[in-house]
């Protein structure tokens, strides 16, 4: 029986739908969300059920570019220059620590593992480099998932962010050594030079297009204050970066961070509230993004010997990020914290590593390892292989280093803390005011209250209504009135009211989508005035225990 093709849209409904599903069932294993995105991936790909193809994963190319520079754009915002004047011989001792004990601890035993197959020193030599040059590369998009899904924050956290934001640089330049190297070994023809010159180039001009559309946003930004048309347009900024990047042949992710960078540092005040609405809205990318990432795994028969290079891979990749950060971190005075667990932290491989290997198969597919199998084709298995399992065990890693570290649950948000608080606990005490009372009297008992605003009772205690300052307005200049005229000529009618064991976050986004700046507190069994509530009172309250949550945590 023939079946028909699965659409492009029907394979990014299933998965988005199944992600999300994969997401839930991890989550409940303690487990990070996104090798659930992952496993639902392989669950569908060509290692699974083989519902998406390797033609449909290269028709989403550019959805995979977009999600990547969406992550280097949000991975750039939490880069902000204070950290790099505080930090920044730290993280250099870390990048360079773990980069090349990593690229070492591979490239020896890769070397000599293909020695005893091929008989061919300088070709395993060539292959044992190209391997540890793209170990060093760790994947950004994994580890940050797990960073903002626990809410991390801390020295460690900092170093983390700050490790995997550069290592891409580190992984490029060793990359493009490595290959020059493997080139010079096995044809005797490369040039280190030019090839020098080819990286400084993507790298360089990837930092001067990412800077310029940076200053470019942060000026539109200052004319821009709808949260709408800000979010247009930085991900139109976001696109243009993305499609500048691929078409001059740049780094894509170092365009897009560093136009993250610009616009954080120049204007945070602004950068604080755009990053976390385009982390909001780009929740569907990351989830659609993991899912090809293990849609487009598949390992195929290997032979036995390269599966000795993956398990000599991994290991060695895993210990030289351990031990380098830990070397690197120690050597420059970092926090205890972080010459414990940053390592662990950044065993994630992704993008970067599989994008290298692709690079390396082009250029090296002329060269033959063993029989039947070229260079080229050795070092793709064998990436797409020690991908698979760096993205199944590089996640939890994150997750247990920063709760080792005490860091997770830290980064809360406003909005967190009010999810956390009840009416009651802001609710400002109040004594209702008669309708009867005469003005003169209950501009007296305002004056002498926290409260903007009191209920107003008739007779009986039923509430009839409300007082503010704005009810008196018009007759405040006129003093001679306030004798004769009674409460109930002047007040409002009450229109919206809280509990006081209502969510503050429901009762702040009650006064949003009412455009009041006070709600009366009413009793839930009796409905008699207990209290106010005051947006400004509220968000004091908020950010102060906010603060108190990021100290004591």
């Amino acid at each position: 029986m023939h079946h028909a093709p699965l659409s492009v849209l029907l394979i990014l409904g299933i998965g988005a739908f199944g992600g999300l599903l994969g997401a839930w069932l991890f989550q409940r294993l303690r487990i990070p969300q996104v090798v659930g995105y992952i496993a639902i991936g392989l669950l569908i790909g060509r290692s699974g059920l083989n519902l998406v193809s390797p033609a449909h994963v290269e028709s989403l190319k550019s959805f995979n570019l977009f999600a990547l520079g969406i992550i280097g754009f949000l991975v750039g915002g939490e880069l902000k220059s204070q950290i790099f004047r505080q930090y920044g011989k730290q993280f250099t001792g870390i990048l360079l620590g773990e980069g090349l004990l990593a690229f070492g601890l591979v490239a020896v035993p890769s070397t000599l593992i293909i020695y005893l197959v091929s008989g061919n020193l300088p070709v395993s030599l060539a292959a044992g480099i190209v391997f540890g040059a793209i170990a060093s590369a760790t994947d950004p998009a994994s580890t940050m998932d797990v960073i903002w899904e626990y809410r991390s924050l801390g020295k460690l956290t900092t170093a983390i962010i700050a490790t995997v934001a550069l290592d891409d640089a580190l992984a490029m330049t060793l990359y493009g050594l490595g290959k020059s190297a493997a080139e010079l070994l096995v044809v005797g023809d490369a040039n280190i030079l030019g090839e020098m010159l080819k990286i400084a180039r993507e790298l360089g001009g990837a930092v001067v297009v990412g800077a310029a559309l940076g200053f470019l946003l942060t000026y539109l930004l200052r004319y821009t204050h709808q949260r709408e048309k800000s979010l247009a347009i930085s991900i139109g900024t976001v696109l243009l970066a993305i499609g500048l990047a691929v078409t001059f042949d740049l780094d894509l992710i170092l365009t897009t961070m560093t136009l993250g960078v610009v616009l954080t540092n120049y204007s945070p005040r602004r950068a604080h509230e755009l990053f976390d609405l385009v982390r909001t809205v780009s929740i569907p990318v990351y989830v659609l993004f993991f899912v090809l990432v293990g849609a487009r795994l598949h390992v195929g028969n290997l032979p036995g010997w390269l599966w000795l290079v993956v398990i000599v891979y991994v290991v060695g990749r895993n210990l030289g990020k351990v031990v380098g950060t830990y070397l690197g971190a120690r050597a420059t005075g970092a926090a205890p914290v972080v010459q414990k667990y940053c390592g662990m932290a950044i065993f994630a491989q992704g993008g970067v590593a599989v994008g290298l290997s692709i690079m390396a198969s082009q250029s090296l597919e002329h060269i033959q390892v063993a029989e039947g199998l070229s260079m080229g084709e050795a070092i793709v298995f064998a990436v797409t292989a020690t991908t698979l399992i760096a993205q199944i065990i590089g996640p939890p890693m994150v997750k247990w280093a920063i709760h080792l570290a005490g860091e997770a649950g830290r980064n809360l948000t406003e909005e967190d803390v009010a999810t956390t608080m009840t009416v009651a606990d802001v609710a400002i005490p109040v004594t209702p005011i008669r309708e009867a009372t005469p003005v003169a009297a209950a501009v007296e008992t305002m004056s002498g209250s926290a409260a903007f605003m009191q209920p107003v009772t008739d007779a009986a205690g039923k509430l009839v209504g409300m007082l503010s300052f704005e009810n008196l307005r018009e007759i405040l200049p006129e003093r001679d009135t306030w004798a004769w005229l009674l409460v109930a000529d002047v007040m409002g009618p009450c229109t919206e009211s809280v509990v006081p064991d209502m969510r503050l976050a429901a009762a702040v986004r009650l006064m949003g989508d009412t455009g009041v700046d006070e709600l009366l507190v009413v009793d839930s069994a009796a409905s008699a005035p207990v209290g106010v509530i005051d947006r400004r009172a509220v968000n004091r309250a908020i950010r102060q225990k906010l603060l108190h949550a990021r100290k004591d945590g």
